[in-house]
Order: C-alpha cells, then structure tokens, then sequence
C-alpha cells in the first residue's frame, strides 16, 4: 500500500514508521517541503491536484495553533481539496475528541452529541462531513502523548501541576505510537470501514485527582495543590468518559491501555 500522508508532524512521522515497517511506502506532504517531503499548501486545490496519488490518504496536518482561519484553510479546505482531486482514494481525517462538550462526565460514544463549544470544534465537524460524505473515515484523537511529550507530566515533574477543584474532571489521552497503530489498522483492514468514525482514545480515561495522586506515589513527589478551572485550555474544558470501545470491537487494542503504564518511561525522555 502507498500513504500519501498530509502533515509530518509528531502523529505523522509514527504513523510513516508503522507504514514503513509494516512494508508499505509513504509520500509525505508538509507546507515547507522539509526532510524530503513534498511541498504542498492542502488549502489550495491548485497545488493539491498535483500531488501524487495513492492507495489511502491520511490527513493529519496541524493547524500551526492558529485559530478559525486556519483550521477552515487547513482542515476545512484541506479535506474538500482532497476529496476533489482524489475521488475513490479513502481519505482519513485525524479529528479531535474536543467537539464532544460534555461536562457531566458521561461515557461518550460516536453516537453522542457532538456541539461543540468552540468555532474551531464546529469547524472540525465541518472537515469531518466532508470526508465522510466522500466514503471516508475519521478519527477523533484525545490528547496525545508519548516520548518527548506530555503537558500533564512534565508541569507535574516541575512542580507547575494543579489539581482543578475536587480534581474529578476526567482526563482522556492516547498514546502516540497506539494512534499510529490504529490508523494503520484502519487502513490496511479488509473491510474499511468507509464512512466511519472512531474514537481514538486509551481504555482508560482518568479521573485529575487519581492520576497525579498516582504519579505521586510512583515517582515520590507531593501531591499537586488544588485551584481553579483552566478556562483557556485550547481544547476547551470538558468532563466526560470518552468511549474507544468501537475501535477495539474493530479488532484495535491499544498497547498502553492507561497512561499511568506509561508515565515512567516517558518520564525519562522529557526535558525539564
């Protein structure tokens, strides 16, 4: 199979790895051009129309932290440009758990409302019916973490960590290299499943409170003081039980099913 992969980024260069060492070959396409990859704005059509083809495409650009503007070129655009130039070629579209707003701390499923709070969540949506309207599929990723990166982790070895109130905001992640691993498996699976969404999450969402009480008795640090909720995080504040169970059903299992399996050896490849 060949990828043709649109952002090499952190997710991006795990899943050209597990495409490559699985024996399939990767195009991968960035807004510079660097490390050999193709130079491509996807927010034009004229420049995507001369892009190579392939088997299966994966969108997974970042948005360079811009906001509306950029997700609608990166995103938005992106996908209707790839929709149109490579028509029957499966597109998938990494999208974010972040259009889920739940607050009451439910257990979300890709049958749960999605309205989310933010116009760069709706935006995501918008992406999202693009790419399955065209027969492809998409994933929404929680908070990714893995060797070099992990926000929680580091600010609690730093001691910069806050627990907000009774700290039962549940917290869902995946680890960097089981979202490669699924999005490989969904492509390379012999049923694809066109026109689907999945959660990509770990089996193991956790609530604030546990989990830095937990990193505190593994690495022997104090408990991290309680404050306020963070308002301005950029994926929105929400409290809710994100579900990865149709993903398994699919026949993915997830290789750290907790991030508590994790943190130790991710612990050693942050610098502080």
């Amino acid at each position: 199979m060949h990828l043709l992969l649109i952002g090499n980024g952190y997710l991006g260069q795990a899943i050209t790895r597990e495409f490559r060492e699985n024996g399939g070959s990767v195009s991968t396409v960035t807004l510079s051009g660097d490390d050999g990859s193709i130079r491509c704005d996807v927010g034009q059509a004229d420049e995507v129309k001369r892009l190579p083809r392939a088997d299966f495409i994966v969108h997974c650009a970042a948005s360079g932290r811009g906001g509306a503007a950029a997700y609608q070129h990166v995103y938005v655009a992106g996908c209707q440009n790839l929709c149109d130039a490579f028509p029957g070629t499966p597109l998938l579209f990494t999208s974010s758990t972040s259009v889920y707003a739940q607050i009451d701390g439910s257990v979300v499923t890709e049958t749960s409302p999605a309205i989310p709070d933010r116009e760069t969540g709706s935006l995501l949506l918008e992406a999202e019916r693009i790419t399955l309207a065209s027969g492809g599929m998409v994933t929404r990723l929680a908070g990714i973490y893995g060797p070099g990166r992990s926000m929680i982790l580091k600010k609690f070895l730093c001691g910069e960590a806050v627990i907000e109130e009774d700290g039962r905001r549940l917290i869902n992640q995946i680890h960097r290299d089981d979202a490669a691993r699924a999005i490989y498996h969904l492509a390379t699976s012999e049923l694809q499943p066109r026109g689907e969404i999945f959660n990509l999450c770990d089996s193991e969402p956790l609530a604030q409170g546990a989990l830095f009480q937990e990193l505190s008795r593994q690495f022997s640090l104090p408990l991290p003081p309680s404050g306020p909720r963070d308002l301005d995080r950029k994926r929105g504040w929400t409290h809710k039980r994100v579900s990865n169970q149709k993903l398994r059903d699919h026949g993915w299992t997830p290789h750290f099913p907790s991030f508590l399996q994790a943190a130790s050896e991710i612990a050693q490849t942050l610098s502080r």
